[in-house]
């Protein structure tokens, strides 16, 4: 195969730009998730884990979006988004992430998810040594795009478009101060496509990310065995106990020596 004919590499991490489009005083978050996307099916594979189609999309776009939320706000923030929404399917959806641990993770719940009698959407800002900024709001019947729309008039009290680009690209424009709303209302994705072209745009600063959780088995130890007696039970007669992740719905294997700390063996996530 010669060079012409190879496809081309993936980068390690996703880069996102933040851009100024100068004179509509907007900001312009873009970036391909591939990167991130890659991640987060090799993750889905090592964890024997699957998502429905329908609930694999909404996945992919709200990481794609919350990822290029994340750029518009201050490096030290973390962030964290519960939905609950009933369409198009009804689901629960987690994404958290932070500019400076370079990391985003999310998961899709479809079993014993409560009906909500409107998409709802819960939010949550942590900066250290501050009290963390809480919010809820609810979602229109739309898609991924919509919500976080929605999330932008409601909460940030400011507008935010939301476009699909294809080939795993996204765009997030955000009025700032001053913003030309009649043209930022107007826009569509193949004008966002050409936006370096047709405006004057100044690149301000990129980050980067990866799909990935940080769990461990060394995490998740000191939570279990302070709940020891409400599963001692299981660990005797089973010899084992399996615990999920709710952040990525990894799944590791805890034997009763994990628990006592002294099963010195790597511990290795459960991969049936």
């Amino acid at each position: 195969m010669s060079e012409e004919q190879q496809p081309e590499k993936i980068a390690e991490f996703t880069t996102v730009e933040s851009v100024f489009v100068r004179g509509r005083n907007c900001l312009l978050l873009r970036a391909d998730m591939s990167p991130l996307f890659v991640d987060y099916y090799l993750h889905l594979m090592q964890h024997g884990l699957r998502n429905a189609e329908a609930e694999d999309s909404a996945l992919k776009d709200l990481l794609a979006f919350f990822t290029l939320h994340l750029v518009s706000r201050p490096w030290a923030e973390y962030h964290a988004w519960t939905l609950n929404v009933k369409t198009p399917s009804l689901a629960n959806y987690f994404v958290s992430g932070s500019s400076t641990d370079e990391e985003v993770v999310g998961r899709a719940f479809t079993e014993n998810v409560r009906e909500p009698e409107k998409n709802m959407l819960f939010t949550q800002n942590i900066v250290r040594n501050k009290e963390p900024q809480t919010s809820v709001i609810t979602l229109p019947d739309g898609n991924v795009a919509e919500w976080v729309e929605a999330y932008y008039r409601q909460s940030e009290q400011r507008m935010g478009r939301c476009f699909v680009l294809g080939n795993d690209r996204y765009a997030l424009l955000t009025a700032e101060p001053g913003a030309d709303h009649d043209w930022l209302e107007s826009l569509t994705a193949e004008d966002v496509a050409a936006i370096d072209t047709a405006e004057h745009t100044k690149v301000l600063e990129t980050r980067k990310f990866y799909f990935r959780c940080g769990c461990t088995p060394e995490k998740i130890l000191p939570v279990l065995r302070a709940m020891h007696k409400d599963f001692a039970d299981q660990l005797s007669e089973q010899g084992y106990i399996e615990v999920s992740c709710p952040r990525c719905g990894a799944t590791y294997r805890i034997t009763p020596d994990m628990v006592r700390g002294t099963d010195t063996a790597p511990d290795k996530p459960e991969t049936n």
